[in-house]
C-alpha cells in the first residue's frame, strides 16, 4: 500500500545557460517562459513555466542552469541535484542543446516518501529545506537529494519534494501549453513500478524497455514530444 499520494510536481529540462534555454524554449514550445529565481544552496537557477492541464493540474516546467555567478561559499558542500555535476550529461547538453532529464513528484510527507523507497532497497537522498523570496511570497519546501546528486533509474526515478503554503503556480501566469501525458521506460520497469506505487504515483504508461522519459505537451506550435 503507498504510504502517500504522490503527483507529477514539475518536469526538469537542463541547460548550459539559462539564455540558452529560454532560446529553446521559444523554438520548441513557441513561448518565452516565466521569471524564476537563485538557489544558492546549490548554485543554480532556472526560469518557468505553467504547463497545467486537467491530468496534471498543478505541473510546470522547470529550465535549470548552473549559475555561473553564484557565490560558491553560500553552495553546499556536494554535488548539485538532478545530476548538473555529472560530466557526461553536462557534455550531453553541450551538445545536444537543453534537454528534458528528470521530474519531481510533489507528496504530502517526505520523510514517510523516502522511508517507503529505502525498504525497497532505494536510497532517494535525505529532505533538504530550501526557500526563496518571489512575487507571490516566500517559497519553502523540503526536497530529496543525494549526496553524489544522482536521479537515478536514468532520470525516470523523480526526485521527491514537499512545498510549504506557497505552491510556484500560485503566482505563476496560465500558459498556452499544456501537459498531456508522461510516458516511462525502463528495462528496470517492475521495480520502478513497485517504487512508484509506493508513493502512489501513476504516470501515463511505463513500460520495459530502454530507458527513457517522455513528455508529450500541446503549445501554439501543435504536438511536441520531449524526451530523456
Amino acid at each position: 500500500m503507498p504510504t502517500s499520494a504522490a503527483q507529477l510536481d514539475h518536469l526538469v529540462v537542463m541547460a548550459t545557460t539559462l539564455e540558452q534555454g529560454v532560446a529553446w524554449c521559444e523554438a520548441t514550445l513557441g513561448v518565452t517562459p516565466g521569471p524564476g529565481g537563485e538557489h544558492p544552496l546549490m548554485g543554480t537557477h532556472n526560469r518557468l513555466l505553467s504547463i497545467a492541464s486537467e491530468r496534471f493540474p498543478s505541473a510546470y516546467l522547470e529550465i535549470i542552469a548552473i549559475n555561473s555567478e553564484a557565490n560558491e561559499d553560500q553552495r553546499m558542500a556536494r554535488r548539485r541535484w538532478f545530476d548538473l555535476d555529472d560530466e557526461a550529461l553536462r557534455a550531453r547538453i553541450k551538445q545536444g542543446g537543453p534537454q528534458l532529464t528528470h521530474f519531481v513528484i510533489r507528496v504530502p510527507n517526505i520523510s514517510r516518501a523516502v522511508q517507503a523507497l529505502a525498504t525497497q532497497g532505494i536510497d532517494r537522498g535525505r529532505a533538504i529545506i530550501a526557500s526563496r523570496i518571489t512575487a507571490a511570497g516566500l517559497l519553502q519546501w523540503q526536497i530529496s537529494v543525494r549526496d553524489d546528486g544522482q536521479r537515478l533509474f536514468d532520470g525516470c526515478l523523480p526526485t521527491l519534494i514537499e512545498w510549504g503554503e506557497v505552491h510556484p503556480t500560485h503566482g505563476m501566469p496560465a500558459s498556452s501549453v499544456r501537459l498531456q501525458a508522461l510516458h516511462i521506460r525502463h528495462p528496470d520497469a517492475p521495480a520502478l513500478q513497485a517504487a512508484y506505487l509506493s508513493l502512489g504515483f501513476a504516470p501515463t504508461t511505463i513500460e520495459a524497455a530502454p530507458a527513457r522519459l517522455s513528455a508529450t505537451l500541446q503549445t501554439p506550435l501543435g504536438t511536441v514530444h520531449l524526451n530523456v
